[in-house]
């Protein structure tokens, strides 16, 4: 029986958690995913870590008239993935890559599926009628990361056609939310997915 199952964990970075645009309970969160990965990690085929990867004058930073603070710049240690987490994906034995978004100065990505490169991947690896092999075909998606009301949640809805709702599932309790959650909540009862 075929159970293949992917775990994407959006944007676990510094700068979220401890640095210029931190969200309630990330620290929290992260250590929780940090512990369900080495408890739970081989059950996984594949790990998929998204980043924010901003240049400096990114046009989402307020200093350039956008929303947020300078956050997540390009090779900057506030870019950089929560080092326990990081530790346990490459301590268990499950194949990781790492996406990177929000890379163009002029254009923002909250959804990893926004960028270019990384939507043809998303395309080719669980769009099942582009996936014709059952044995390739991935039977669960599993979303967690920072934060839950807005990289997530536009994750989640870039997602939701390529995967469909019966094969998407949403790890609540690692995804600390700026709003506390209500945004989430409301999309996961919309939409009936399952959550863990």
């Amino acid at each position: 029986m075929n159970d293949r199952k992917m775990l994407i964990v959006v944007d676990p970075q510094i700068d979220f958690i401890s640095g210029s645009l931190p969200v309630p309970g990330a620290a929290e969160a992260m250590d929780r995913l940090t512990d369900f990965i080495k408890a739970h990690g081989s059950n996984y085929t594949l790990i998929v870590v998204t980043n924010d990867w901003h240049p400096y004058d990114h046009c989402s930073f307020a200093p350039n008239g956008g929303p947020w603070p300078v956050h997540c710049v390009q090779n900057s240690e506030g870019a950089a993935t929560y080092w326990p987490l990081l530790e346990a994906i490459y301590q268990c034995e499950t194949s990781a890559i790492f996406l990177q978004k929000g890379d163009l100065q002029h254009r923002e990505e909250y959804s990893i599926v926004q960028n270019s490169g990384a939507r043809e991947f998303f395309d080719f690896t669980l769009d099942n009628s582009q996936v014709p092999d059952e044995a390739n075909q991935y039977q669960m998606v599993d979303v967690c990361g920072i934060a839950g009301d807005v990289c997530v949640l536009n994750t989640l809805r870039d997602l939701l056609p390529i995967v469909g709702a019966e094969r998407l599932r949403v790890l609540t309790r690692f995804a600390p939310s700026l709003d506390g959650g209500k945004a989430l909540t409301a999309f996961v009862e919309e939409n009936h997915l399952s959550t863990l």
